[in-house]
């Protein structure tokens, strides 16, 4: 059963950026040459940002009554240890000058919270998830109110 579902899809701000930054950019390669090759710059650059786009807007976070699921990674919720929603400032630390190189992280730039997800399993070999979100107090309490199942789950069966 799905508890949380959200989609890390890019705002359109930055579709709208991106496009206008990209008329620049391609009027100021493609001067001088003919409209074919100014045609050809444009594709390449439109091509280019649509794909790193639709590939960053891909990821979504989903929590069920017994896992994880952040992109193709999965964590079991019995796994889980501390879980926290952080803000702007938070969030910039955790994922720059305080960062572990082990730890899972899927943070995208246009999302400036996170949720931090302690991992108290050391056989899954991080010591922490750190998951961008755009409703990060909604996340921690999906997670926080799963986890009691799945570890009472968990326990019953082993």
């Amino acid at each position: 059963m799905r508890v949380y579902h959200e989609r890390l899809r890019v705002p359109l701000s930055w579709w709208l950026l991106g496009m206008a930054v990209i008329v620049l950019l391609g009027a100021e390669v493609g001067a001088g040459w003919g409209w074919r090759v100014t045609a050809v710059v444009y594709a390449v650059l439109v091509g280019f940002y649509v794909a790193m786009l639709v590939s960053w807007g891909r990821a979504s976070v989903e929590v069920t009554s017994d896992e994880l699921r952040v992109g193709g990674a999965r964590l079991p919720l019995a796994a889980v240890g501390e879980v926290s929603a952080l803000d702007q400032a938070q969030t910039r630390a955790i994922r720059g000058p305080r960062a572990d190189p082990a730890a899972f992280l899927l943070v995208r730039p246009y999302l400036r919270q996170s949720v931090y997800v302690e991992v108290t399993d050391p056989a899954i070999g991080v010591p922490y998830w750190l998951l961008g979100s755009r409703r990060p107090a909604d996340l921690a309490s999906a997670i926080s109110r799963s986890r009691p199942a799945a570890r009472a789950g968990d326990s019953a069966v082993g």
